[in-house]
């Protein structure tokens, strides 16, 4: 098949996007793509009942942890739709389960055996996810009846008369979370891109117009280019780093046999090693940790101007907005730093890249197979690491530098979170990879993609 001719000139872009939907089988991918997010976004907005929403919103404005979560649900948790967890707990059993793998010897043993052994990890993964959306939908239920008076959520209880409502709450988020889950892969599947990916950024596209609508008081219109201007900045930032990476030379040795003599052959090729090869996982793992003080310290303050120690931890040291907000900006740079390096540690050692090159008879020039690429691979990783590190921790703080482009005070920080550094890495890293799956459906029917 030859490749369509260019249409007086029109964008790669515009053009890729035409050439895709005249392919049926990629116009069907997409069309189904389209219709689950429909779908999602349709269950997103069926509130369960008894729930005083309205008393939410307050919640939702001043928690940096709950609208993260709110982020990742697609706004459902404000309203404790059907689907308020969203994707959240099997992403909490995702990497609970690459945690486990390295030090589990049952473990070990399936992910080296391969595509089956990936499915039964994946399989254990799916299992670990009910246990984790009850306890953490049960568990954010009463967190939000401890932070209001009157309580949002009025029969809640595993006792006497609000035992049976509470149970059902509990089974209907479980049972929405499943379902996205189920969803997700449905697009993976049949449809473009990651679906379980695809679907925390539908989440997170739909909520921008709530945000601008929400903070329009706060910047007014110019305050509002600015932000977007900033955003785009930013946005080109992470797509650098993000594609960035460090090619490591790979040579192969190949012995064929021809006419009773063996020949010896040998192929080049290289070895990608990202800048940023833990994605947004250090920046939830960070959060989970800065927002956990601040909400066990919630359950002891005392009543409104009261100065206590519980008081100082939730209002001050642990706040956005605080009187410490020093404290609570560096520190989230610094977790966001540390956990890049754990996890980003744990993931390599995963690969056994050294082991792996062995095997199948490759080795990186002037480096000795074994022990020694072993050491020369694990240094560079960690040098780029510290690329990848600083690199997320300054997108983690992203919102302070909102605050001195507009001019705002700290005050105002809480609501620059629309600028959500886990948000933007996800939109990106999303839009990227759909990119990608595209360009490759199209290259293989001779059409010119996406990227060149």
């Amino acid at each position: 098949m030859q490749r369509p001719a260019r249409q007086g000139g029109m964008p790669k872009l515009f053009q890729a996007v035409i050439d895709s939907l005249h392919h049926p089988d990629l116009r069907r991918k997409l069309l189904f793509t389209f219709a689950i997010l429909v779908l999602f976004r349709f269950l997103a907005h069926i509130p369960m009942p008894g729930v005083d929403t309205d008393a939410l919103k307050g919640l939702f404005d001043d928690n940096a942890g709950f609208a993260m979560l709110d982020m990742f649900s697609g706004g459902a948790l404000q309203k404790l739709g059907i689907v308020a967890l969203g994707v959240y707990p099997y992403i909490t059993a995702s990497i609970i389960m690459q945690l486990l793998v390295p030090v589990v010897p049952r473990l070990q043993m399936l992910a080296r055996e391969g595509e089956e052994g990936r499915n039964k990890i994946n399989q254990y993964t799916h299992w670990l996810l009910v246990p984790l959306a009850i306890f953490q939908g049960y568990g954010q239920l009463v967190l939000m009846n401890a932070m209001f008076d009157p309580d949002p959520i009025p029969h809640l209880g595993l006792s006497g008369e609000n035992f049976l409502p509470t149970v059902a709450m509990i089974v209907t988020l479980t049972a929405g979370t499943v379902f996205l889950v189920w969803l997700g892969e449905r697009i993976t599947e049949h449809g473009i891109g990651n679906g379980i990916s695809i679907l925390i950024f539908g989440g997170i596209v739909a909520a921008v117009p709530q945000n601008i609508y929400r903070n329009y008081d706060v910047f007014e219109f110019w305050g509002l280019v600015k932000l977007a201007i900033l955003v785009m900045v930013i946005a080109l930032f992470i797509v650098y780093v993000t594609e960035a990476n460090r090619r490591i030379p790979v040579q192969y040795s190949r012995s064929t046999f021809r006419g009773g003599k063996v020949y010896r052959q040998s192929g080049g090729t290289h070895i990608p090693l990202k800048v940023n090869s833990t994605g947004m996982i250090p920046l939830i793992f960070a959060m989970a940790v800065m927002v956990f003080p601040g909400t066990i310290a919630s359950y002891f303050v005392g009543a409104q101007g009261e100065k206590s120690f519980a008081n100082f931890i939730y209002e001050d040291l642990f706040s956005a907005t605080g009187d410490y907000w020093w404290f609570y900006w560096g520190a989230y740079f610094f977790m966001v730093v540390g956990f890049t390096f754990f996890y980003g540690m744990i993931t390599f050692q995963q690969q056994n890249i050294p082991e792996n090159l062995q095997k199948q008879g490759g080795f990186i020039p002037g480096i000795r197979p074994g022990k020694q690429t072993a050491t020369y691979l694990n240094g560079v990783h960690f040098r780029l690491t510290w690329g990848g590190a600083i690199f997320l921790g300054l997108v983690a703080i992203m919102p302070l530098f909102a605050m001195v482009l507009m001019g705002s005070g700290i005050e105002n920080a809480q609501s620059l979170m629309l600028l959500s550094s886990a948000g933007l890495l996800i939109v990106v890293g999303v839009v990227l990879d759909t990119m990608r799956q595209m360009e490759a459906q199209l290259l293989m029917r001779h059409y010119e993609g996406f990227i060149k």
